[in-house]
């Protein structure tokens, strides 16, 4: 299987080896990019970075020398990232094997979509189901161990990788730079994302990891072969200009090296690294299911809150988080966790439907409106003045609702003496009064057969025998 494509060998001795300058009889200054070193002054130790990433795609030649390098993608295309040590990790061993941590992201560019991008992410999932914004083609990447794809954390991906041995990941990222834009009237420029490798070292069970590196680039991805079509017009445009403009530009490279930067950080609202990595000053890595399962104090308040109870317009989010919990919502409590009770109640049903889909939608809608199972059979009964067993203030002659589920004599009886106040236990008989004044004992057929809101009186009687009682429905 071919894994390199001809491309240059991973390790250089120096950046002008791996990216040489075009050929041009006139002198000028080198670059200043922000994925380069510039050259140290003899004598003075130069500092490497403990790890270096290669993007194997082209970098754009309409950059200006004081902007950053810009690359462009094909939307579901395979970029190999070549990934390497320097040998300067800290703590690393001059003998063994380390295997470090990598986590692979991509990410908003832009401040203002960054402070917003759990709600982009999430109206993305929606609007593609089933679909990733990054994917690992794993047949073609070579030298990864344990590659991870959590399925709720659609920008990230996850692997092991040893920094001694030759290690190459291709990445392919689905979503395009306009899906994100606020006016699709077409013609519009895409957003730029950033590719960004964290890199933390693999500590003992329960010891923290390590952070010990991060570097990112500047993306834009456009629909297939669209990447190939914009190079092709920003070189021409720029082959255009005179020469005393052409020298504004950066020269284009084959491949893209990613420029260090500090840690993805969750302050921004940016999605939770996968789990397996805990917190970190000053930046905090968090496990998606951190916010599904109930926590003990929920879980002990679940049985105690009645389950018809509908949810309060004063609910916090944090409430409302609980409430969803604990009627079976955690597939859709991540998406609401900024809603309040009053915000989650102004939603309408098709709304529920689209972000929950068809089964949960509607069973949240029900649970919103407070919505218990219709009853299969509704039955008014009134206790018969004068009985046995009648009380006073007993209401004689008012009719109280009773309804049945399962349609059962065992639960006629129990309903029964609950409106009534009797024991349950000495409910000796059931009947009914039939043609003629006859008493027809009351069977689970008879029940089954009765009309919808039908009117009985009930006449309550001692039963012969042991203590207990009988009862007539009139």
């Amino acid at each position: 299987m071919l894994f390199w494509h001809s491309q240059p060998e991973p390790c250089w001795s120096s950046p002008g080896d791996a990216f040489p300058l075009p050929a041009s009889g006139a002198l000028r200054d080198p670059p200043v990019l922000p994925c380069l070193k510039q050259e140290e002054p003899k004598g003075v130790p130069t500092w490497q970075p403990p790890f270096r990433y290669i993007l194997c795609a082209p970098t754009s030649p309409a950059m200006r020398h004081h902007e950053e390098t810009l690359t462009y993608l094909n939307q579901g295309q395979p970029y190999e990232i070549r990934m390497m040590g320097t040998g300067t990790a800290r703590g690393d061993p001059a003998e063994g094997r380390r295997v470090v941590k990598s986590l692979v992201r991509v990410v908003f560019h832009d401040r203002r979509l960054q402070y917003s991008e759990q709600q982009q992410l999430e109206g993305w999932r929606w609007s593609r189901p089933g679909d990733r914004i990054l994917d690992i083609d794993i047949p073609l990447s070579v030298g990864i161990l344990e590659p991870q794809i959590h399925p709720t954390l659609l920008n990230t991906v996850e692997f092991l990788w040893d920094p001694s041995q030759r290690t190459s990941v291709f990445v392919q990222v689905h979503c395009i730079s306009t899906e994100f834009t606020l006016r699709k009237n077409g013609g519009e420029k895409g957003v730029p994302f950033r590719i960004q490798i964290d890199t933390f070292g693999v500590g003992g069970k329960g010891d923290p990891p390590e952070h010990l590196h991060s570097a990112s680039c500047l993306v834009k991805v456009f629909k297939p072969k669209g990447a190939d079509r914009k190079q092709r017009t920003e070189r021409e445009k720029v082959e255009k200009q005179p020469a005393a403009e052409r020298e504004k530009f950066q020269p284009p490279y084959e491949s893209t090296v990613l420029a260090e930067c500090p840690p993805w950080s969750d302050v921004l609202g940016a999605p939770h690294s996968p789990p397996g990595l805990p917190s970190l000053h000053p930046f905090k890595l968090l496990s998606p299911e951190s916010a599904s399962p109930m926590s003990p104090a929920c879980a002990a308040e679940g049985p105690a809150e009645s389950p018809g109870e509908a949810l309060s317009p004063c609910a916090s989010p944090p409430e409302t988080q609980q409430w969803l919990l604990r009627r079976r919502f955690s597939s859709c409590a991540r998406v609401f966790a900024n809603f309040t009770g009053a915000d989650l109640l102004k939603l309408s049903r098709r709304d529920l439907i689209q972000i929950c889909g068809a089964p949960d939608g509607i069973r949240l809608c029900h649970a919103l409106a407070g919505r218990c199972p219709r009853p299969r059979l509704t039955l008014y009964v009134t206790r018969e003045p004068g009985g046995a067993e009648s009380a006073e203030g007993a209401g004689s002659g008012l009719y109280q609702e009773l309804h049945l589920q399962q349609l059962t004599v065992p639960e006629l009886t129990a309903r029964l003496a609950q409106l009534l106040g009797l024991p349950p236990g000495q409910i000796l008989r059931l009947s009914r009064q039939g043609p003629a004044g006859i008493h027809v004992l009351v069977s689970d057929a008879m029940i089954r057969n009765l009309q919808d809101e039908t009117r009985f009186v009930v006449a309550i009687g001692k039963a012969p025998g042991p203590e207990g009682f009988q009862l007539l429905l009139r």
